[in-house]
């Protein structure tokens, strides 16, 4: 299989547009975004995803991979397969993983109905995903499915801030607007009730504040099949 996974891969950008129906320009100025304004959040995470990485061999399963900003912190000789709903974002995954010299296979699906079979990954990759997605449970239920006895989940997500708090207040007010300008993404989710209750043998996480503004609050960590 190519590294675009199929032939949707060599698309054209108004072919794409059509693929997403009537959010195509949405779709892709918000893959442009990612791909061209997030060097600066990469670099800031950069130390505690290489921690939260290290280690990961095999098979590797990424939903919502984006633009590809992880596959710098994989070995390239991971199999890797990535999840990704956005078309747009292909070519920039493409380009990501030419740079590292890794091959691989890109799917269009969600995370709650992940393209994979039972227990066939070692390892699944989520990172700023589960603020966007419709059904947090039912997406972790197909991370846990997929994953085989063991395998890890390592995450990365920006979460609400406490309750009670001008900051939660804030993320509250502006979610309608959030929602709609990022691609469904919530700030005031908290994620990591939905992460400790989804079945894992384990769950270790970590409470961080990554920079200002309403997405500050972040939670790193690993679950464990």
């Amino acid at each position: 299989m190519n590294a675009a996974g199929g032939a949707d891969g060599a698309k054209r950008p108004r072919e794409l547009d059509a693929a997403c129906g009537g959010a195509g320009l949405m779709k892709r100025v918000h893959a442009w975004l990612m791909a061209r304004h997030s060097a600066d959040y990469e670099l800031k995470v950069a130390e505690r995803k290489r921690a939260l990485f290290a280690g990961i061999d095999g098979d590797v399963l990424e939903i919502g991979p984006g633009a590809g900003p992880n596959l710098a912190h994989l070995s390239p000789a991971v199999r890797w397969i990535g999840i990704e709903p956005n078309p747009h974002m292909w070519p920039y995954l493409r380009r990501a993983a030419a740079e590292r010299g890794m091959s691989i296979v890109i799917r269009r699906g969600i995370a709650e109905r992940i393209e994979a079979e039972d227990r066939s990954v070692d390892a699944v990759i989520g990172t700023l995903v589960l603020c966007g997605v419709r059904d947090q449970d039912a997406s972790l239920a197909e991370v846990r499915r997929v994953l085989r006895p063991g395998g890890r989940y390592a995450f990365v997500e920006h979460v609400a801030a406490p309750r009670g708090t001008g900051l939660r207040r804030a993320q509250e007010f502006v979610r309608p607007l959030w929602k709609m300008a990022f691609d469904g993404c919530e700030p005031s989710r908290e994620t990591w009730g939905a992460i400790e209750r989804a079945g894992f043998a384990s769950v270790q996480l970590e409470h961080v504040r990554v920079e200002g503004g309403l997405a500050a609050p972040h939670i790193f960590g690993v679950a464990i099949r």
